[in-house]
């Protein structure tokens, strides 16, 4: 690794599955020098233990207690208080933190409280919509961090803006790249669902904007249920709660509703489908490496370069999804347009460049 410590002095701190899809290349590549630390915000079987396996980690060196099904500011707290002790136990030498997650901020939080560096991957992201839980922990992270990996140009313009200092900004790439990569060589031996013959569109709905209430839900889902062709949904278990509590199982039972998928899984789907609806933010990445089209279903956008590279399209509560969809479908040349188009997010080296940057600040903060 360019360094003879070897001691797990640089902590990785998630506490979700898009945490780990995304993290999973900078761990590898950090090897020994990774120590995990899993908040247990979605610490289960379903949405963490799979994704793990599939990406050939072992388990976390720490797991903590009493987060995962709190509300968000029990999350955050809890974790900071966790975290804390963790690192008083256990000095590492930098932080590592991903994205915008609860687990994010308490991550970062805890080691500036405490003097450790923090290395921020996927910085500068910013939809500019601070009703967005995720908006303002990417806001305070970008306070926090000693070391910004910007997926892209726009990502370090947006911290340029807000005052940060150039020397502390990389442009790194994003690191589903290679995740995607990943996952689509070591495809699922047994899919979750058979893909019907014909066309058909993959679906994924867990945000609150969409889920919290009845109306929005049964707006979406009924968008579903009109198209022309069958819908796959994985469904997560706040959609699954959601439609229960709301009254809409009846329109969950018009679609093809399969279990959360691990990432493989949802890639082979997705490679398949004709189109992808989703709110999902990972998702708005992946469709750009797998090429197809993508209906955003979202009051706004922290990745404006899928947008902008002319493979997803923001469809917010005031559009017509339905409509959005059915003319996608109808454009049988659309497949070859996106085919040629190069992904915004990078070549796929994103995670050796973080955890190179990485383990050089460690050995600084170290010597």
């Amino acid at each position: 690794m360019g360094s003879t410590v070897t001691k797990k002095d640089i902590a990785v701190v998630l506490g979700t599955r898009p945490e780990i899809i995304k993290l999973a290349g900078v761990i590898d590549a950090l090897g020994e020098r990774a120590r995990v630390i899993h908040t247990g915000q979605h610490y289960d079987k379903d949405m963490s233990g799979q994704f793990l396996q599939a990406f050939g980690l072992a388990e976390p060196d720490v797991v903590l207690s009493g987060i995962g099904g709190q509300d968000r500011s029990t999350q955050i707290a809890t974790a900071i208080g966790a975290l804390a002790r963790e690192f008083e136990r256990d000095r590492p030498s930098v932080v590592i933190v991903q994205g915008d997650t609860n687990a994010v901020s308490a991550g970062a939080q805890a080691a500036n409280y405490a003097g450790i560096p923090v290395v921020h991957v996927e910085a500068g992201l910013r939809s500019f919509d601070r009703a967005m839980p995720e908006e303002l922990n990417r806001l305070l992270v970008g306070v926090l961090a000693d070391l910004h990996c910007a997926a892209t140009d726009i990502n370090r313009e947006n911290l340029v803006r807000e005052g940060i200092a150039p020397e502390r900004i990389v442009v790194t790439g994003n690191t589903v790249v290679e995740a995607t990569l990943h996952s689509l060589q070591h495809s699922a031996t047994e899919p979750v669902t058979e893909a019907p013959d014909g066309p058909f569109v993959l679906a994924t709905i867990h945000r609150p904007e969409n889920t919290d209430s009845a109306d929005a839900l049964r707006r979406v889902l009924e968008a579903l249920v009109a198209l022309p062709v069958p819908v796959i949904l994985p469904l997560h278990p706040r959609t699954r709660a959601a439609a229960t509590r709301h009254g809409l199982m009846d329109l969950l039972g018009q679609l093809t509703v399969t279990r959360p998928l691990n990432h493989d899984e949802f890639l082979e789907l997705a490679s398949g489908a004709a189109l992808l609806v989703s709110d999902s933010g990972g998702v708005q990445e992946e469709c750009t490496v797998l090429k197809k089209p993508l209906l955003v279903v979202r009051r706004s956008t922290e990745r404006p370069e899928s947008v902008d590279a002319g493979f997803a399209q923001l469809i917010t509560p005031e559009m017509d999804l339905l409509a959005a969809a059915r003319k996608i479908l109808a454009d049988a040349d659309l497949p070859a347009r996106l085919a040629t188009r190069p992904s915004p997010f990078g070549d796929g080296s994103a995670s050796t460049t973080i955890a190179r940057l990485a383990e050089q600040l460690a050995d600084r903060a170290a010597a």
